[in-house]
C-alpha cells in the first residue's frame, strides 16, 4: 500500500513514537473534521491544556480537516507511529477488528445523552477501550459529537421515504444493515469526499450530526433534513500504546489530566454546538428542516430496531444486552 510505504519511510528517518523525542516532545493530533466542530474545538482545548500543564515540555500539533491523513489512512499511521493522537469515529474500530465498538452504530440504542453517558462514562465504556490494546492502541477517552439526522434532496417523513436512495455512510457493517433495513442503498465514502458527492448526485443523501453537516456545508447541497436522532456519532481519543507507555511518568500524568478536562469540555459543548449548527442551517434557508411527530419517530424506531437482533452475532448479544440493562432500553415495547 502506498500509505504504508510512505509511513514506514517516515518511521525509518526518526518519526517513530519510540524514537528519542526532541525537546519539546511533539504530539501530532490528526482528525478529519473542521476546527469549529465539537471535536475540533476539543482537540484545540487538549493542545492548550497539555502545553500548559507540562510547562511547554510537550508541543501538540493539531491537524484538522484531513490535512495530515484521511479517514482510511489515519489508523495505520497511528499504529506505525507517524502520528500520536487520533479521535476517530467509533465506526472505525469495526474494520480494525474490534467489532464490539459497532454497538454504538446501532440505530436508536441510546435515547439521548443521559443514556449514552451511562455507557461511555461507565464500566462498559472502559471495557471497550481496553479491547484496543492488542492492536497497539491505547484508548484515552470518549468524546461526544451528537445524534444524527437524515438529509436528502427529497422529503424524509417516514422510513419508506429512504427506499432506493443512495445514502452515504461511514464504513460500518451495522450502518450498512441499517440502510438496507429500509431498502436504501448504503454508499461507504470518506468524510472529506461527501460534499462533492452530494453536489454531483453520486449520492442522494447522508446522515450526520448537525455540526458536521453545517461545518462541511452539506446543507448547501441538501434540500431536506429530518431530525430523526436515529443514531449516535461519537469518537474515541486514541494513542499509539508504545508511544504513550514510553513517555516519562510525570509527563503522562499531566497529559492524562489535560485529556480528562478536555473530555469534560468536549461533552459539554457537543449538544450546544449541534444546536447552534441547526440554527445555522435554518438561517441559511437552503434546507427544509422537518421535525417528526412522536408517532412518526416511533415509526422510524420500529423500522430500524430489528437491526439490533441481526447484529447480535457480529457485535455480541451479551454486550447489547448489557447496554439495554444500563440504559433501560426495551425493544419489545416498540
Amino acid at each position: 500500500m502506498k500509505i504504508r510505504s510512505l509511513l514506514l519511510g517516515l518511521v525509518a528517518v526518526g518519526l517513530s513514537a519510540t524514537a528519542v523525542a526532541a525537546d519539546p516532545i511533539v504530539i501530532k493530533f490528526s482528525h478529519v473534521v473542521a476546527q469549529d466542530t465539537p471535536k475540533g474545538k476539543a482537540a484545540e482545548k487538549f493542545k492548550e491544556l497539555a502545553e500548559q500543564y507540562t510547562n511547554g515540555a510537550v508541543k501538540v500539533e493539531v491537524y484538522a480537516n484531513s490535512t495530515l491523513y484521511k479517514d482510511k489512512e489515519e489508523m495505520e499511521a497511528l499504529q506505525l507511529g507517524a502520528v500520536q493522537l487520533l479521535a476517530p469515529s467509533l465506526a472505525k474500530f469495526g474494520p480494525l477488528g474490534v467489532r464490539e465498538f459497532e454497538v454504538f452504530d446501532l440505530p436508536y440504542i441510546f435515547d439521548g445523552y443521559d443514556a449514552l453517558n451511562k455507557i461511555t462514562q461507565g464500566p462498559v465504556g472502559q471495557q471497550l477501550l481496553a479491547k484496543l490494546e492488542p492492536k497497539g492502541i491505547k484508548g484515552l477517552a470518549f468524546w461526544d459529537n451528537g445524534f444524527k439526522s437524515f438529509s436528502a434532496n427529497t422529503p424524509i417523513k417516514k422510513p419508506e421515504d429512504l427506499r432506493g436512495k443512495k445514502m452515504r455512510i461511514q464504513s460500518s457493517k451495522v450502518l450498512e444493515e441499517q440502510m438496507r433495513e429500509v431498502k436504501s442503498l448504503p454508499q461507504v465514502m470518506a468524510f472529506s469526499e461527501v460534499y462533492q458527492a452530494l453536489q454531483t448526485g453520486v449520492v442522494d443523501g447522508t446522515e450526520n450530526p448537525h455540526s458536521n453537516l453545517f461545518t462541511q456545508k452539506m446543507h448547501e447541497v441538501q434540500k431536506h433534513m429530518t431530525l430523526t436522532d436515529h443514531g449516535y456519532l461519537g469518537y474515541a481519543v486514541i494513542t499509539n500504546k508504545k508511544f504513550w507507555d514510553g513517555l516519562p511518568a510525570e509527563i503522562r500524568t499531566q497529559l492524562d489530566k489535560a485529556m480528562a478536562e478536555s473530555t469534560v469540555y468536549a461533552n459539554q459543548i457537543a449538544k450546544e454546538e449541534n444546536d447552534k449548527a441547526l440554527e445555522g442551517v435554518r438561517a441559511a434557508g437552503k434546507t427544509e428542516i422537518y421535525e417528526p411527530s412522536a408517532e412518526e419517530k416511533a415509526a422510524f424506531k420500529k423500522a430500524f430496531v430489528p437491526v439490533h437482533k441481526k447484529m447480535e452475532s457480529r457485535i455480541g448479544k451479551e454486550l447489547i444486552q448489557s447496554i439495554y440493562q444500563e440504559t433501560g432500553f426495551d425493544p419489545a415495547k416498540l
